[in-house]
């Protein structure tokens, strides 16, 4: 037997046993979340190119890491968009020719919200008022490149607020119930408070007056507990002090009990080295008010205003009412506050 011919049959049976491995290759279907799968067929493309796996394998396909790509990448050359210009093959940059790859009606996008009803994106209704131009959206990395952006982010354009900005279309600083389906009026908020009664904010009382955007996000994230501030930072028109300033609203600075319910201000310590001195809240509550003393003297924070004996002397924290006039001097009846 003549050896020399081996590797030459051998070469012919695998050249052609080519169309046979090719043909057998099978569509592949790409599922997608909110549409009807896109399929790929292999045997139209296959006998376009003479079955020739290697135009799109490896180059444009890798078998290994199997990567999806958008169609933002796919207008940019990869993928299927190699071919896809409009010269070798219809463009994937053209709305017209979408329904050549996407079958079907695309279905609404539901994105899942913490704390809030889900909100909805019906494909059907902006479809029609886009003319059917799928890449208004899908060609658009401030739309579609941004799926989670916060609401922040799309009050400043990102995501829906490209469109949704009270000028092409309504604002998503406002009209909640519009995205968020079968939304209730948002819940009570709580806020944990160390050392006194917590804080509660009612949404269903204040939105009697006001509207969402009022308050988000200019004032207020959409998020309990995104930051936290000090009452001297409301008293200086942060947080609750934008409109609860005395004019708009009454004054952070005072009516606690409004805020805080079953607030019971705490007897205070103050160790000294004339033993530890004592401050009582609900006596002095009896007088006079929240606003009498914070956060103009005192602020809403222990330690924080504290101030040595010569200091209240000359009219400083405790001093400015205990001075022998409004009420006895510091310099006298030590044993008033100090446990002697």
């Amino acid at each position: 037997m003549n050896f020399r011919f081996i590797p030459v049959i051998c070469l012919l049976l695998l050249t052609c046993a080519l169309p046979a491995v090719a043909k057998e290759t099978k569509n592949i279907s790409y599922k997608l979340k909110n549409a009807e799968p896109v399929v790929f067929s292999h045997d139209i493309h296959l006998a376009k190119y003479n079955n020739n796996c290697r135009i799109c394998h490896n180059t444009l396909f890798n078998l290994k890491t199997r990567k999806r790509f958008t169609m933002i990448e796919m207008e940019q050359g990869k993928s299927c968009g190699a071919c896809h210009t409009g010269i070798k093959a219809f463009s994937v940059s053209d709305d017209a020719e979408c329904n050549r790859c996407h079958k079907g009606k695309p279905r609404p996008v539901v994105f899942k919200m913490k704390g809030a009803t889900d909100a909805v994106f019906q494909h059907e209704a902006h479809v029609p008022k886009l003319g059917g131009k799928c890449r208004t959206c899908h060609s658009n990395k401030t739309i579609t490149g941004a799926r989670k952006a916060t609401m922040a982010q799309m009050e400043k354009g990102l995501s829906c607020g490209a469109c949704h900005n009270d000028k092409k279309a309504f604002t998503v600083a406002g009209n909640c119930g519009k995205c968020h389906n079968g939304m209730a009026p948002p819940k009570t908020v709580p806020f944990k408070i160390k050392g006194t009664a917590d804080a509660v904010f009612s949404h269903e009382f204040h939105l009697e007056m006001y509207k969402c955007a009022d308050c988000h996000t200019k004032t207020f994230a959409y998020r309990a507990g995104a930051k936290h501030y000090t009452m001297n930072q409301m008293a200086a028109g942060k947080s609750c002090g934008a409109c609860h300033n005395g004019k708009d609203a009454f004054a952070s600075t005072g009516d606690c009990g409004k805020c805080h319910p079953g607030l019971k201000p705490a007897k205070l310590t103050y160790k000294t080295s004339m033993g530890e001195a004592f401050f009582d809240h609900e006596f002095h509550l009896g007088m006079f008010k929240c606003a009498d003393c914070h956060t103009k003297i005192f602020k809403y924070k222990k330690g924080a205003s504290s101030a040595t004996m010569a200091q209240m002397e000359a009219g400083s924290s405790c001093g400015t009412c205990h001075n022998g006039n409004d009420a006895f001097s510091v310099k006298d009846d030590c044993i008033k506050c100090h446990n002697m």
